[in-house]
């Protein structure tokens, strides 16, 4: 009862950010540590990644003796842009300044301060809008800026939270989003406002959209095509533009971490492979509910089931790479007589191919495009990961992987 009595004395908006923060003392990102060594090294630690990730929750929990200051708020955004230079300042000693890419501006003056106090660990700068937070970065304050990339909350990091792993549909249903997982909001109403606030918001501020109904569409015709080739001409003409229009737009999308380009491994001695990009999503859960599956019988029963398990696959590795600060990049093979490695991971200079199954049971043909890259590059190794709950070692060197252990892949 002390509890709520205390909680009662905020305003609503200092309570959802107080969840927050508890949720991250709760849940301990892997990028905490990484953000404190990396302030030690730059004069600037510049945070990106996609809107509701927990930007905010890292800056006031790793930089708590800084000053917070949001470019969200009007006023503080309007004395900002009248007159930068006294801006920088009124926070001469260093602060956080959240969506900073709403100030451009004040990049400059953060450029000439930093070079002139010279020491490292001035200032923490976040932006949910990458393309034009690294705009501004690479004009103003190269050499002077590292990046951190935090995504939504990993697979590993709710393991090591809740000790063990929900099925699969949860997470395809329900996504990873702090605020879902911290149950403020339930994924069904949660993810379509996200979405909206997405559309009518973000989008107009990258790129000046006047048909959002239209960028609306195209949204969900993007999600149908989830784990495949990206056709932009297909794309093109059941959304009804060009094909400029599509690249453009795809490019919204990725630099508001909402999809991301998996490119095909090329090799010059490999002249029939695909080399077009797979278009992936960085959330299933905002990926189902695209989709219109926001059951778990809705998700199971879903033609997409085995695309989406892929996507939530994939997505994982991803994040494992970032919040890890792996080294070597990550592709899909597929030739033009239909061989195809669903992952093709760079590790130590090795290249480990990835087949992904939605199903619980290993089959021999499971290990048919494993075997096919084995002979192709003249490797031995892979990974076969899909929903089987004991791990065992098959042939060839091949390791069958069950999903949960993808955290630590």
């Amino acid at each position: 009862m002390q509890l709520f009595a205390y909680l009662e004395s905020f305003p609503i908006l200092h309570i959802f950010e107080l969840l927050e923060l508890t949720l991250a003392i709760m849940i301990k990102r892997l990028l905490f540590e990484e953000a404190e060594i990396t302030a030690r090294e730059f004069k600037i630690v510049a945070i990106t990644g996609p809107r509701q990730s927990g930007k905010t929750t890292l800056c006031k929990h790793v930089f708590k003796n800084k000053h917070y200051v949001s470019f969200e708020d009007l006023d503080i955004l309007e004395e900002a842009d009248s007159s930068p230079r006294s801006f920088i300042n009124k926070y001469k000693d260093g602060a956080v300044f959240d969506e900073i890419q709403r100030v451009p501006g004040l990049f400059n003056y953060l450029q000439t301060h930093v070079d002139k106090v010279g020491k490292n660990n001035q200032y923490v700068i976040s932006g949910s809008n990458n393309f034009l937070l690294q705009q501004n970065i690479s004009q103003s304050l190269a050499g002077r800026a590292a990046y951190i990339e935090l995504l939504p909350l990993s697979l590993l990091e709710l393991q090591e939270h809740w000790g063990n792993t929900k099925n699969p549909v949860f997470f395809m249903m329900n996504g990873f989003y702090p605020s879902i997982i911290a149950k403020q909001s339930s994924a069904e109403r949660w993810l379509p406002n996200y979405l909206k606030t997405y559309i009518e918001r973000d989008v107009r501020m990258i790129r000046n959209i006047e048909n959002l109904n239209l960028f609306s569409k195209f949204v969900k015709l993007a999600a149908a095509r989830s784990g495949q080739i990206l056709n932009v001409n297909n794309l093109a003409n059941e959304t009804g533009v060009d094909n400029k229009t599509i690249s453009a737009w795809i490019s919204v999308l990725e630099s508001s971490y909402i999809v991301y380009r998996l490119q095909p491994y090329y090799n010059s001695f490999n002249k029939r492979v695909i080399k077009s990009p797979k278009l992936y999503f960085y959330d299933v859960g905002l990926l189902c509910n695209i989709l219109g599956l926001n059951s778990e019988r809705a998700i199971k029963q879903s033609n997409m089931y085995g695309a989406i398990f892929e996507n939530l696959v994939i997505s994982e590795i991803k994040k494992n790479r970032f919040n890890k600060s792996q080294y070597g990049e990550m592709y899909f093979l597929r030739d033009s007589t239909g061989n195809e490695v669903d992952l093709v991971l760079e590790k130590d200079g090795n290249l480990i191919p990835v087949e992904i199954k939605s199903s619980a049971k290993y089959r021999s043909s499971d290990l048919k495009n494993l075997k096919w890259f084995q002979r192709l590059y003249r490797i031995k190794g892979g990974m076969l990961i899909n929903q089987s709950t004991e791990n065992q070692e098959l042939e060839d060197g091949i390791m069958n992987i069950g999903w949960a252990e993808v955290a630590n892949v």
